[in-house]
């Protein structure tokens, strides 16, 4: 049976990856006539970002069509890494993309020249800042409801957007307006180096994700306070964090008696998985049991290490 809350977040995600899709191919139709009309770098780099977008959000909603799907016999770990590889693809084309509009500007600035035409410019720039105002507005909310590591990262893009279209605006005025003919150029290199500086980010947190990074200190630290909640546990070491997609992985080793039965341990655990599982609920957790005083790998901090002990000193 389908879990009806997992149902929900895999409907709210793909609604926000279909109507930032939606908004990037108007954007798209609307910038192609805006940069043919006007003729400025500035815009041609404002429509291959959108243009990005557009591939960018339809590799997210395949990511997040993917990561939903239920852990099979081939991925018993779940498919939530589908986001972070849709997330290294999209990081590709924003590089090349940013690079292309950097040699466009450089050459704009040996060769000279004008833009044309710029109220249609300006024009098309309010209307995608109206846009993508309407669209933040609504990836807000999935995210509120979801928390959506791939919506998270389409919002961040689309935030930076709001920034190219002013971008945009400002170099037509100073281009046409003002005589400063180097605007619209020294803009477009602008904009390449906004875009590369993303793409860096965005591949900094997808490579963590697929390198399995440990958590935040500070989840991570909330995790081992809740966990101590529950005085029956003792030297909880070998702790071991990793999310991928929306889902936490967990796994760690605590002591209990040597004299404790099977079925007494065993009720122990369950209660603690329990509890942990309210407080973190889209987290599988693995714990593994060590009778009181058995040391793991002697010397090796990684393993050893009692995170009860280093709460108590902090």
């Amino acid at each position: 049976m389908t879990d009806p809350s997992l149902a929900n977040r895999s409907a709210l995600t793909r609604s926000a990856a279909i109507a930032s899709m939606s908004t990037a191919a108007l954007l798209v139709a609307l910038k192609l006539w805006a940069t043919w009309q006007t003729g400025s770098t500035a815009m041609l780099g404002s429509l291959a970002d959108t243009a990005l977008d557009l591939v960018a959000s339809a590799a997210t909603l395949l990511g997040v069509y993917i990561a939903a799907q239920p852990a099979d016999a081939d991925h018993r770990f779940g498919h939530g890494k589908a986001e972070s590889l849709s997330a290294i693809f999209q990081v590709m084309l924003i590089a090349l993309s940013a690079s292309g509009i950097a040699f466009g500007a450089i050459r704009r600035i040996a060769e000279g020249g004008r833009t044309e035409a710029a109220p249609a410019g300006i024009t098309v720039s309010v209307i995608a800042i109206i846009l993508t105002i309407v669209l933040l507005a609504w990836q807000r909310h999935v995210i509120r409801k979801t928390g959506s590591v791939a919506i998270s990262a389409d919002h961040v893009h689309y935030q930076s957007d709001l920034l190219l279209n002013v971008a945009v605006i400002a170099a037509l005025v100073l281009d046409q307006y003002a005589g400063f003919g180097l605007a619209d150029p020294l803009f477009g290199l602008a904009i390449a180096a906004w875009l590369l500086w993303g793409a860096w980010r965005a591949a900094m947190e997808a490579i963590d994700h697929l390198m399995d990074r440990e958590w935040p200190e500070e989840k991570r630290q909330r995790f081992v306070e809740l966990a101590a909640m529950h005085p029956e546990l003792t030297n909880l070491h070998d702790l071991r964090t990793r999310t991928s997609g929306h889902r936490d992985f967990v796994q760690f080793h605590v002591d209990l008696p040597e004299a404790m039965t099977v079925r007494q341990a065993h009720d122990i655990i369950e209660r603690v998985e329990e509890d942990l599982g309210r407080h973190f609920p889209d987290m599988e957790l693995l714990i593994h049991i060590d009778p009181e005083g058995h040391v793991d790998e002697p010397g090796n901090a990684l393993v050893e290490t009692d995170e009860f002990a280093k709460l108590e000193k902090e």
